[in-house]
């Protein structure tokens, strides 16, 4: 129960940093490096009890990649939805009365923006996080972070920056995406988990 719970205020600080950073008065241009970092602190925090996956992507990769029992992945994506739900309900409690203006992303470059940075966010996350050859190391946290970071630079203005079906979740919830947008996000998500976990493995099948 305290990894599913671990889960759950991890996504929960992650999307609560996304709210209150995008929406007015937020942390303009420097949203990016507070919501890294806020991912970071937490996979800090909580990785020695639940992975600190605080992502369905993630754990749908973790789980491919065979570090994950299948019989935590319903609870595991239940527990990072609820949590991602609560901190938009927060959010939107401490910005009430704000206008939001939702995103209106373009279907072709959203799609590739979100399979591309959510590929590299898997695959970093397997290579520093479950990797024999990283075993043990104290920079897990810090990579993983920094990859949610550079990829919110990158291509926020394309695509939101979610990388997450849970933050893809909240920030529908609290009208920074449209609900009939959530479908580019889970799609590119979860294709770029699965795929990312697939390249691991090819690229390293001698790590069980």
């Amino acid at each position: 129960m305290n990894k599913y719970i671990t889960e759950l205020i991890g996504t929960f600080f992650l999307v609560f940093t996304v709210g209150c950073t995008v929406i007015s008065p937020g942390a303009g241009a420097l949203a990016p490096l507070a919501i890294g970092a806020s991912l970071m602190v937490m996979i800090f925090a909580g990785g020695h009890i639940s992975g600190g996956h605080y992502n369905p992507a993630v754990t749908l990769g973790v789980w491919l990649r065979g570090r994950c029992p299948t019989s935590d992945v319903p609870p595991y994506m239940l527990s990072q939805v609820i949590g991602a739900v609560l901190a938009a309900a927060a959010v939107k409690y401490l910005k009430s009365g704000v206008e939001v203006t939702a995103l209106k992303p373009v279907l072709g470059p959203a799609l590739l923006a979100e399979f591309l940075f959510t590929f590299a966010l898997v695959y970093v996350v397997l290579n520093v996080a479950t990797a024999k050859g990283t075993s043990g190391n104290s920079f897990y946290g810090l990579a993983i972070g920094m990859t949610v970071m550079t990829g919110a630079f990158a291509v926020g203005g394309i695509s939101g920056g979610a990388f997450n079906p849970a933050v893809a979740v909240g920030i529908s919830a609290m009208g920074i995406s449209l609900w009939p947008n959530l479908w580019i996000y889970l799609v590119a998500e979860f294709l770029g988990g699965a795929v990312a976990a697939g390249l691991f493995k090819f690229a390293h099948p001698d790590d069980k």
